[in-house]
């Protein structure tokens, strides 16, 4: 019987950190079983992870507990309370109100938690049904392979699991649920939630069992609690910067949505740059811009304020805070400068670079030219002359003002020391070939709707390693169609 068959994860070593702190921090529930549950995609690298392979995750009673119909021995489900701002806004209590946290799991690389997320309701799902659906399933399995692919830290993901089971939406769609993997779920709102509440036993409580687990160095400061904040505002600058380099927008940058890892984290409206536009918006519900691609780092520093202010009973001192939140600027400057030159392939930095640097996104902005393939094709640009049909400068309509650009960007190289052909391999480097275009994931997800799912398989792979060019795959590296520029994403996606 399927209730006896072992599950793939039954033999994993688990170790449930999270579910040992005291009851308040969440509620201990089973997930809601996925009605005649199959698998969609499974993630051999995330496997890998797990010490297991895809085809131990495709058995009957491994693909009830990857659609929560199944609990694995030693897991210890639950759904974790915390609250949060969304939208710059104090929303009060929220909470995991479609995700049951598994437990941890022993893996080479230290403990990974596993959760589900569209496995049922649990007491924090407010007014939703605590489904998730294919559509928004497979965009997350695909954006966490791309984001690990570009060297960006993230959640992983396992697996998504179907189901025929309706979920309305916008329209009727089906049911899905992804296992998503993390070192740790916390997040910015897990502490807003007890300061809210005048409850400091548990905020000291989750700051102790975070500075432990994962910022130990932490412990033998002068005021540990004020080192962690310092940790995560310069983890937290790092990761905006990171996102800023490869045209990535999050679209729901809250509180509740912010890692304490400084992982990205909660796959939902996101999208990445086509034609550059600094104050694009992904986010279809976000009508004021509030978390358009320029202000994303600006609301990252905001949402570590909120964090200090969470902290401020346990920290205890107000210059102490402000110091530690002070290196946020600084931080983001100097890695988005030199991620900056790297894609430039400027080995030196010289006084005069930010001139050109502010000239080409001025370009880039006037021309809405292709943010990603501007970057990728630049690598190929002929340093000694300015010789027409040179597949960068194809990119802009009125290419006299790409040509005037590059006259002060080939007089800028001729000043580095490096080669053009180490120049070349070094901007491939760190210059994606391939994205998650909103495009792309579109038409996996027409395909899975048609019970195709190899296309979601085919995309992961090539997201994997976005760095090399994988010519069976060109088509992925194109200009989006003209129909991309319709897609939609929202907090529904």
């Amino acid at each position: 019987m399927l209730d006896e068959a072992p599950t793939a994860f039954d033999a994993l070593t688990w170790r449930n950190r999270f579910a040992a702190l005291p009851a308040a921090f969440g509620t201990r529930l089973a997930p809601t079983p996925l009605s005649a549950p199959y698998l969609v995609a499974a993630s051999a690298p995330s496997a890998a992870l797990l010490g297991l392979d895809t085809a131990q995750l495709a058995g009957a009673a491994s693909i009830a507990a990857l659609a929560g119909s199944r609990v694995p021995r030693g897991a210890q489900p639950m759904a974790a309370v915390y609250s949060g701002h969304q939208f710059g806004i104090w929303a009060g209590q929220l909470g995991d109100g479609r995700a049951h946290l598994l437990g941890g799991v022993e893996t080479a690389e230290g403990l990974i938690e596993l959760q589900l997320k569209g496995a049922g309701k649990t007491p924090y799902s407010r007014m939703g049904d605590g489904r998730a659906v294919l559509r928004s399933s497979i965009r997350e399995y695909l954006c966490s392979e791309a984001m690990h692919g570009l060297g960006i830290p993230t959640t992983r993901a396992l697996s998504i699991a179907g189901s025929d089971q309706p979920v309305i939406r916008e329209s009727v769609e089906t049911a899905a649920v992804v296992l998503r993997m993390a070192p740790s779920f916390v997040r910015f709102g897990s502490f807003e939630h007890w300061t809210a509440n005048n409850r400091f036993d548990e905020l000291k409580i989750l700051a102790d069992y975070v500075i432990d687990a994962f910022y130990p160095a932490a412990r033998d400061a002068k005021n540990p609690y004020q080192a962690l904040l310092a940790a995560v505002t310069e983890r937290t600058a790092r990761l905006m910067a990171q996102w800023q380099a490869v045209g990535f927008c999050h679209g729901v940058m809250n509180t509740d949505n912010m890692s304490i890892l400084g992982l990205t984290l909660d796959y939902g409206p996101f999208g990445f740059l086509d034609g550059f536009d600094a104050n694009h918006i992904c986010n279809h519900t976000d009508q004021q811009g509030r978390y358009s691609y320029a202000r994303q780092p600006a609301v990252g520093r905001w949402n570590c304020y909120c964090l200090a202010e969470a902290l401020m009973p346990l920290i205890d001192d107000v210059e102490g805070a402000e110091g530690a939140l002070e290196p946020f600027k600084s931080v983001f400057s100097e890695a988005m400068d030199a991620t900056v030159h790297a894609k430039l392939g400027l080995v030196d930095r010289l006084p005069a670079d930010q001139a050109l640097i502010d000239g080409m996104y001025a370009l880039l902005q006037e021309a809405r030219a292709d943010f990603t393939l501007f970057f990728r094709r630049l690598a190929d640009l002929d340093v000694e002359s300015a010789r027409p049909g040179q597949a960068v400068r194809d990119l802009f309509l009125e290419r006299e003002r790409f040509d005037a650009w590059a006259v002060d960007y080939r007089s800028r190289l001729a000043r580095e020391a490096e080669s053009a052909e180490a120049r070349r391999v070094a901007m491939r480097a760190v210059n994606p070939r391939y994205v998650l275009r909103n495009h792309l994931a579109e038409e996996a997800i027409v395909r899975a709707r048609q019970q195709d799912y190899a296309e979601i398989e085919r995309l992961a792979q090539v997201l994997r390693t976005p760095y090399v060019d994988q010519p069976e795959f060109d088509h992925y590296a194109d200009l989006p169609p003209t129909w991309a520029s319709e897609l939609e994403v929202s907090c529904s996606s």
